[in-house]
């Protein structure tokens, strides 16, 4: 899943990773015969992952193994510490695992390169996947991948500090003047009402509620140097100049959930990892999370989610394919969903989880009115230096902000051609 602390880091690509994959061939992988494919039980697996901890380890070496004990084949699951870099390493190497991790912001890369074994079209209820997804995850019209979990992002408030404010339920924010209302009511005593990290992954949703975003929907051209997304940056700009809102640097924390649970931020905007997170490490915190208030344009949220990528020179396709399905499967889901809190990227799975866990229904929620994120080969240097000028955007200029993240931009929609 997209981890709290790893979102921000995941924008910016190893270069190893995308020096890599965008100089393969498009056929197949590396201007290579397509590998011999093996048929048939007694096949050994190999499965690289990116995990958020223990949790999620265990969860994924149980799903494999109870594969591996019906189809009787053999799965090793290998655990990454550079996710990018390794996977990378490996495509270039011509060796690479048969299933893997597959970061929204790299993908763009791997299938352009001809790293990835298309295979959405062997999945006879793909429909059953989020759409906001399932397009993520489509490269030329094609539905590559299948999306393994989802994440979306919601504020969460520390009900105690709330309740010490003077602030009531009756105060939870549902639009932006009242959010920065209560941002303000809350920072006393050394508590900053909003704090948030300061990157696009949480940023984002602000400018899909004031109407705006990065690109067109075909993502084909950029959009983002717009009205709505300038009038999306001077809101947060005027949050920060208050000192109503801060970035989690600011307040000595590493991401919102730390800062929430330290009680250093009344309110954070994270996605559904933070209740993992705060059940581990501040199990004693009491915290509620409501939707993100509405913006101009209505409410708004990010969706997040890697997919199951088959290596295009994997010799084992057919059962890579086979356990991609067990993988996602609704059951399997709902397992993951128990292991470590993601929530399935099945909208039939996603129903269920709404009913088996109420405390998550702003993050279930959101999925209907979330942004998919950007796929574009080559835009994820884009995107980090889009955040590298957020981290500025209080003493900044929103107007060369969004200049600068434009220009960058057309220049990789067009390289991507």
């Amino acid at each position: 899943m997209a981890t709290s602390r790893t979102l921000a880091a995941a924008a910016v690509c190893a270069a190893v990773a995308l020096g890599a994959v965008t100089g393969c061939s498009s056929s197949g992988g590396f201007g290579d015969a397509p590998a011999k494919q093996s048929s048939g039980a007694n096949q050994s697996l190999t499965v690289l992952i990116a995990t958020s901890g223990e949790a999620e380890t265990a969860a994924v070496k149980a799903a494999t193994a109870d594969w591996a004990k019906k189809t009787g084949n053999t799965v090793t699951v290998q655990i990454a510490g550079n996710m990018n870099q390794q996977l990378g390493q490996a495509l270039a190497g011509g060796n690479p695992p048969d299933l893997f991790y597959v970061n929204s912001d790299q993908f763009a890369n791997y299938a352009k390169g001809g790293s990835l074994y298309a295979y959405g079209d062997q999945i006879p209820d793909a429909a059953d996947f989020s759409e906001q997804l399932r397009t993520a995850f489509s490269h030329d019209g094609t539905l590559t991948c299948l999306p393994k979990d989802s994440s979306t992002l919601a504020l969460a408030v520390n009900t105690t500090l709330w309740q010490q404010a003077g602030l009531t339920e009756a105060d939870y924010p549902t639009t932006w003047q009242q959010l920065a209302d209560d941002a303000a009511k809350l920072t006393r005593n050394g508590v900053t009402g909003l704090v948030t990290a300061p990157d696009y992954q949480r940023l984002g949703a602000l400018l899909k509620e004031a109407g705006g975003w990065l690109t067109n929907p075909e993502q084909t051209a950029m959009t983002a140097d717009s009205p709505a997304n300038r009038q999306a940056l001077e809101y947060l700009q005027g949050l920060l100049k208050s000192g109503s809102a801060a970035y989690v640097a600011d307040v000595d924390a590493g991401w919102g959930g730390e800062a929430l649970g330290k009680g250093k931020a009344a309110m954070t905007i994270e996605g559904n990892w933070l209740k993992g997170a705060m059940a581990k490490d501040y199990p004693d915190v009491r915290y509620q999370v409501l939707p993100l208030p509405a913006g101009p344009a209505g409410p708004g949220t990010l969706a997040f989610s890697n997919c199951w990528g088959i290596a295009a020179k994997s010799r084992h396709q057919a059962a890579g394919v086979d356990l991609v399905k067990h993988l996602t499967s609704g059951a399997q889901q709902l397992e993951f969903a128990k292991a470590f809190g993601v929530m399935p990227s099945r909208t039939s799975a996603l129903a269920t989880y709404a009913q088996q866990y109420p405390e998550s229904k702003a993050w279930v929620d959101g999925v209907a009115h979330s942004q998919a994120p950007v796929t574009i080969a080559g835009f994820n240097q884009v995107l980090g230096q889009f955040n590298t000028d957020l981290q500025s955007l209080k003493s900044g200029d929103p107007a060369t902000i969004l200049g600068t993240l434009q220009r960058n931009g057309e220049q990789a929609v067009k390289h991507a051609k």
